[in-house]
């Protein structure tokens, strides 16, 4: 092996310290022929590749997200933190513009959470957003006929009149919901935590300094810089990313379609698409 050493890829020399990286960019579970979002299916072949690199001495994580899905944000922890127990390999989380909601959830894979000191942390909440059309279609005589089997199947459609009712149950649901990303915020940050709780989980936000003064981020700095610090300036990290097709496209995950990709509803989901994580980016000054 000493003879090829000098021949062989810098990567792949016993002598040279390598991290791979992982790209985990953009709004996680909003997804379209168009414009495959970040989920599990999307990430863990990259993922599953990084964490099995021959003597990587860490896996990078490279997070820039809003958020989205709470269960792929959770289905994408998970995965890390399964792989990081099999391959007992320490996980870093570098935030790039923002790991916010399930962006931060993310971030909490890592053993060590290291952001630019513009970076947005936090959001540990849950939303839910919608219109309410009722006083549209009764302007312009338009009457809405729904037919359910079940007392609240049509819950919360937006072409009926706000019901209180509804609104609760689906208020219930989110409380469930934040109690376990509270949870697994706790179980991950531990005693690095230090701001009021009732401060911490609201849904605020903030910047990362503020951010690693509440325990929620761990430094400020940049993926070359703090690689090079602590693994010398030799240091290697080839960033793994998924598969992509003849025209540059990642390839369709578990599930994914790419029959009817030009017809107009295919068309029309991509433009809401695109409307919905405009306004996920938006939130957040972006």
């Amino acid at each position: 092996m000493s003879v090829l050493r000098p021949v062989l890829p810098r990567r792949f020399r016993g002598d040279i310290p390598v991290v791979p990286v992982v790209r985990l960019t953009g709004v996680i579970g909003f997804s379209t022929p168009l414009r495959p979002g970040l989920t599990l299916a999307s990430v863990a072949k990259p993922l599953e590749r990084a964490f099995a690199w021959p003597r990587a001495r860490a896996v990078a994580l490279l997070i820039n997200s809003p958020g989205g899905s709470a269960v792929q944000s959770h289905l994408v922890f998970q995965r890390i933190r399964q792989l990081a127990a099999e391959k007992e390999r320490p996980v870093i989380a570098f935030v790039e513009d923002v790991a916010a909601s399930g962006g931060y959830m993310i971030a909490c894979a890592a053993d060590e959470i290291v952001a630019d000191p513009s970076s947005i942390v936090g959001s540990i909440g849950v939303i839910g957003a919608s219109f309410g059309f009722a006083k549209l279609i009764d302007k312009i005589g338009i009457e809405r006929r729904i037919y359910t089997s079940g007392a609240n199947k049509a819950m919360l459609d937006p072409f009926l009149p706000e019901n209180p009712d509804h609104v609760a149950r689906l208020k219930a649901i989110q409380e469930d919901i934040h109690a376990t990303f509270i949870g697994l915020v706790k179980s991950r940050r531990g005693g690095k935590l230090t701001a009021p709780e009732p401060d911490l989980f609201t849904g605020e936000y903030w910047a990362a300094h503020k951010g690693m003064e509440y325990g929620l981020v761990d430094r400020i700095g940049d993926l070359r810089a703090t690689l090079r610090e602590r693994y010398g300036e030799k240091v290697e990290t080839p960033l793994v990313a998924p598969k992509t097709s003849l025209f540059g496209r990642a390839l369709p995950g578990v599930g994914a379609e790419l029959s009817g990709l030009l017809d107009r509803p295919a068309l029309t989901d991509e433009l809401i698409s695109s409307l919905e994580t405009r306004a996920m980016w938006a939130r957040y000054g972006l």
